[in-house]
Parts: C-alpha cells; sequence; structure tokens
C-alpha cells in the first residue's frame, strides 16, 4: 500500500478520510498547522506533521516519501485557499515523482456558476491538478451528511433560505473509501467522478430527519435570506457572515453530474441519512 498525505485532514471531511485510508492499509500522514493536538486526536498510528500548505519547504518535506497526496480544503472566509492550496501542491508533487493527487471539489461545480468565489476557486483548483501532469482523480461530491450538526446552535435548528434543491447527502465515511479505491484503482486516474449519496433530500428534509434522531423534539425553523443578511450585519465577523454567501448560492445553483461511473469504479455510497446518524450516536454513546 501506498504513503498518502491528506492536506485538510484534521477538517469536518478531511479526517474521515485519513481514517478510512488508514482502514484500507495506507500509511497516512496529515499536514496541520496545529500539529500537538491533531496527533493526539488520531492517536499514534497517524504521522502527523506541523506546516501549511502555503509554505514550499514545509509542504515539501511533508510529501517527500510519499505516492499520494489528497487535497481537502475548506477556505471559508478564504476560498481562494483551494487554488493556492492545490497550485502548491501540483508544483510539488509533479516536482517529487507523485503517483497520484485526488482533490474534493463539488457537485455544483461548472463555469456556469463561477460569478460564486468557491466555485471560481474550486474551477481554477482543478485547472491546476490538470496541467500538473501527475495522475489525478477530481471528486465533486455532494452535500456531506456531516454539515447537518452546523445548522444546530444553541438549541435552535434553523435552515437559512428556502433552499428549494434535492442534494443526495454522503456520509464521509463512504466518501473516504471511495478515495482509498481511487488509489488502488488504475482506472480512476484522470477521472472527475461525481459522488452523491442514495436518498435525495432538501437541506429543510434532511436537517428534519437528523434532528428528529439527534435533538428529539427540537423544531426546525427557516431563517429568511434578507433576516440572515440583518443579523449577519450586526455581527460581520461571525460565522452566519461567513455562511451567508454559500446559502445564498445553494438558493440558487443544485447539484449536477451523473454518480452512476463513480459508483461503477469506486462502489456506490450506501449509508442513509438515518443509518449515518444512528452510527454517530451510538459512537457517541460508547
Amino acid at each position: 500500500m501506498a504513503t498518502i498525505l491528506v492536506v485538510g485532514g484534521t477538517g469536518l471531511i478531511g479526517a474521515p478520510v485519513a481514517r478510512q485510508l488508514q482502514a484500507a492499509g495506507h500509511a497516512v500522514r496529515v499536514l496541520t498547522r496545529n500539529p500537538e493536538p491533531a496527533q493526539a486526536r488520531f492517536g499514534p498510528g497517524f504521522d502527523v506533521r506541523g506546516g501549511d500548505v502555503e509554505d514550499p519547504r514545509a509542504l515539501a518535506a511533508a510529501l517527500f516519501g510519499c505516492e499520494g497526496v489528497h487535497l481537502s480544503l475548506d477556505g471559508g472566509r478564504d476560498p481562494d485557499l483551494e487554488r493556492r492550496g492545490m497550485t502548491a501542491i501540483a508544483r510539488a508533487a509533479r516536482d517529487l515523482g507523485l503517483s497520484q493527487i485526488t482533490y474534493l471539489s463539488g457537485a455544483t461545480v461548472d463555469p456556469r456558476h463561477a460569478w460564486y468565489a468557491g466555485t471560481q476557486a474550486k474551477l481554477a483548483a482543478e485547472e491546476a491538478l490538470r496541467a500538473s501532469g501527475v495522475p489525478f482523480t477530481i471528486f465533486r461530491a455532494t452535500f456531506f451528511m456531516e454539515s447537518l450538526a452546523r445548522y444546530v446552535r444553541d438549541g435552535r435548528a434553523s435552515v437559512v433560505g428556502a433552499q428549494p434543491h434535492r442534494w443526495h447527502w454522503v456520509a464521509a465515511s463512504d466518501f473516504g473509501r471511495m478515495v482509498a479505491r481511487a488509489f488502488e484503482t488504475p482506472a480512476a486516474a484522470g477521472q472527475t467522478l461525481t459522488v452523491a449519496g442514495p436518498e435525495a433530500l432538501t437541506l429543510r428534509e434532511a436537517l428534519t430527519r437528523y434532528v428528529a434522531l439527534a435533538h428529539p423534539g427540537l423544531a426546525v425553523n427557516t431563517l429568511p435570506l434578507w433576516l440572515a443578511g440583518l443579523f449577519a450585519a450586526l455581527s460581520p465577523k461571525g460565522e452566519l457572515a461567513a455562511r451567508l454567501p454559500f446559502f445564498r448560492y445553494t438558493e440558487q445553483v443544485g447539484e449536477s453530474g451523473d454518480p452512476a461511473p463513480a459508483n461503477a469504479l469506486l462502489g456506490a455510497p450506501r449509508l442513509t441519512l438515518e443509518a449515518w446518524t444512528r452510527q454517530r450516536l451510538a459512537e457517541a454513546d460508547a
């Protein structure tokens, strides 16, 4: 098996991917700016390296001896971090002769949607990856179930905006298994693959199902975009202000792409939202 570096491995999706890579038998390194808490979180079975993806020396040191690298970044208020991070990784991976790069992009990524900064950054990251000459697999994944907990705050479960689109929610563990298989499947090289789970649910439908199990009795409210904008203006450095452009985007743009090629090549995601939620609750009680 290969040694694989996960950049963004302490994140909401990166951490489950790192664990699935290890479960598949790969030796996993994690690059993070905070190595001590990350090492405590992952345990001795992971090789945690301190450094920043935009530090060429730290990145080269972390990549040295690896066969592959997976990028899973969330720039938050700095969406262009994905472009800069991928540009740095593609350059270093090419110079060091890595065998494969995998990248978590998004199911709404399309040139028609480049008016949104996050999509523009992902498109540029994809282009940098394709131009690198290193074998690659791009995963255009839909909404992750792990994100649902973010919609529950201070005893309230809230959907921001109408959010009319249905999303095929996917568990990060299922996605992580697909990433691991991509490193073991030569036919995955050069592919841009759509990742979608087994159920199509609006955000409100998904959050209602999640809350019914994880927070029984809690009602799901809708916060209109105009009102969310007022709240965000009162706290411009808060989480709502940072996420509001994304909510405006997803109210207009839904997922696209055909997941059949990814499912046939790497195995389809199987976990339903109910099964995933019950699994999470059981793990929390253990």
